[in-house]
């Protein structure tokens, strides 16, 4: 029983560290993380587009075979064309947040007043 209480107080130091919170993400890394589910998203429209084509050009030799074969095929199922996704865009930047200020600016960066004339209380 006593060789158990060093282990399990070994395990638990070695556990902390697993409860820790992370830090949260920097913009640059937020930005990424935007442009790289975007490009994801785009990788699934390409691959929805080729699939679409590869189903249309299956269908069409089934139906010239079968024609040429002497037999009737069923009629075609109506579906919906197959749409291009286009070449990839990057979000903008601005989309992502990466170079948008924390807040508005309240006065132009250059100016003379002090920061109290600035909130409307007397110069000191």
């Amino acid at each position: 029983m006593r060789p158990a209480i060093p282990a399990l107080i070994v395990t638990a130091l070695l556990a902390a560290p697993v409860f820790a919170k992370l830090p949260p993400p920097s913009d640059e890394a937020k930005a990424k993380a935007a442009e790289a589910a975007a490009k994801s998203g785009w990788t699934d429209k390409v691959a929805a587009y080729k699939l679409c084509r590869a189903m249309d050009h299956v269908t069409e030799v089934y139906r010239r075979n079968a024609k040429a074969a002497g037999k009737e095929a069923p009629a075609p199922v109506e579906t919906p064309p197959c749409t291009d996704p286009g070449p990839f865009t990057p979000p903008p930047l601005e989309a992502s947040g990466a170079h948008s200020p924390p807040a508005t600016a309240t006065a132009p960066p250059s100016s003379n007043a002090t920061a109290a004339q600035q909130q409307g209380q007397p110069k000191k």
